[in-house]
């Protein structure tokens, strides 16, 4: 049971996650696709100077992953 309830925090997380990425994106006048969404969370992570959550860094880390998966070659 304690499993499900932080699956429903991840799930949330990354729901707040990509919203607040998704309004930012509009409010520059920017079109939210998939890929530039997973390019800005990428870029967001890289920088460590900001500190998040562990539960945001996984957020962050599952949106990434499935707007933009890796392709092997």
């Amino acid at each position: 049971m304690g499993n499900q309830s932080k699956d429903e925090a991840l799930y949330q997380e990354m729901c707040r996650v990509v919203g607040k990425v998704v309004l930012e994106m509009r409010d520059l006048g920017q079109e939210p696709k998939h890929v530039v969404i997973a390019g800005v969370l990428r870029t967001t992570l890289a920088n460590k100077k900001l500190t998040r959550s562990e539960l945001t860094t996984e957020a962050m880390t599952k949106v990434i992953e499935a707007l933009a998966p890796v392709r092997a070659s």
